[in-house]
């Protein structure tokens, strides 16, 4: 087998060290607080990160065409997972939704693993049925069928901001596929009727939109945390306020490891900051498509192109949040939230992406 993408591995690696780094910088102050232990969360993620690490290593030298012959254990896998969390009584509520499996003070969310998944499922059905998808709405039933039975379990629980990322991804590879664009353009109507009817049966999302609005209408209530975002990223500037800094953090900004990380990486590291962790997820997508493009086959194509859109999608539903250019979601940051599941199916799909990496066709791009 040909040598890993190096170039890929090092941006991987410091990214997730990074994020290990800014965990600390970002929740030692709530966690000295609710658990008298500073390094309470920074310890559970590096746990994550190391298994991560050692996992994507593994996956790296399993052969890829593994997942397209093991493609409907895996998705039923998924499938049982989905439905058995939402279970009370074996399913966590951790922030209003019921989307963990708690393993002692650990969290394992299958929202996660089901997003990968779906990609890899969706990237053998168009291996296998490309021409039909291109061709007729029918080819694409069972893919919609599918990816709208996993999209309604994650609503269950419930999680908009995870839902939303898995039907993306999907849609972008049918994109990739070739679909006629006028059932895009009826998807996309149809997605918005379906948004709009899941503002309007859930009050809170609907708080969620005023406050993006107007944070200022409720600065107390629904539009703290944004607003505390932008007080973070704003005396940032050019340098930033320097390591272990950041004043948000100091029980303004709630829970700032999490999905609001990059606020407090702005804050201490300022532009330069910015420009570092931008240029790093920038360099995963260029390795990501150009291993895409150079994939030795269709299903390599895909499974690569839905991994990356899946990353890339994310990261920017995430960065939009934090400047306050789309509502709150609950989506986290790729390789530096914290969140055990979310880094490590992070890392695994890139031990997947690493090894397409060593069957690539050499060419220019």
């Amino acid at each position: 087998m040909k040598k890993l993408d190096r170039v890929l591995l090092s941006a991987i690696i410091i990214l997730t060290v990074f994020g290990i780094i800014m965990i600390y910088s970002a929740s030692s102050i709530w966690a000295e607080y609710k658990f008298n232990d500073s390094f309470h969360y920074i310890k559970q993620q590096g746990l994550f990160a190391v298994v991560g690490i050692i996992g994507m290593y593994i996956i790296s030298k399993i052969d890829y065409k593994i997942y397209y012959k093991k493609t409907r254990i895996i998705l039923s896998t998924c499938l049982f997972l989905l439905i058995l969390v939402i279970i009370p009584g074996i399913g966590s509520v951790r922030n209003g939704s019921r989307s963990w499996f708690g393993i002692g003070s650990f969290g394992v969310q299958p929202s996660e693993f089901a997003k990968l998944g779906l990609i890899i499922f969706t990237s053998k059905y168009l291996t296998e049925h490309g021409k039909e998808v291109q061709k007729s709405i029918k080819g694409v039933i069972p893919i919609l069928l599918t990816m709208g039975l996993f999209f309604g379990l994650i609503m269950l629980q419930p999680d908009l901001g995870t839902g939303t990322v898995l039907a993306v991804s999907v849609v972008a590879l049918l994109f990739i596929a070739g679909m006629d664009m006028k059932f895009f353009y009826i998807g996309g109507v149809l997605g918005i009727i379906g948004i709009i009817i899941l503002i309007v049966i859930a009050p809170y999302r609907m708080d969620r939109i005023t406050s993006f609005v107007d944070p200022w209408q409720d600065p107390l209530g629904t539009g703290f945390q944004i607003i505390q975002s932008l007080y973070a990223i704003g005396p940032g500037g050019l340098l930033g306020m320097g390591f272990l800094n950041s004043r948000q953090k100091h029980f303004y900004l709630p829970e700032p490891q999490t999905d609001f990380i990059f606020s407090i990486i702005s804050e201490e590291f300022g532009f330069l900051g910015i420009f570092i962790v931008s240029s790093l997820f920038l360099t995963i997508l260029y390795r990501g498509i150009k291993i895409a493009l150079n994939s030795p086959n269709e299903f390599s194509k895909y499974l690569s192109f839905g991994i990356i859109f899946q990353i890339l999608f994310q990261t920017l539903m995430n960065l939009m949040v934090v400047v306050g250019l789309i509502p709150v979601t609950g989506v986290t940051l790729p390789f530096l939230s914290y969140g055990g599941s979310s880094l490590l199916i992070t890392l695994f799909s890139m031990g997947i992406l690493l090894n397409i990496s060593r069957n690539q066709v050499k060419k220019e791009i």
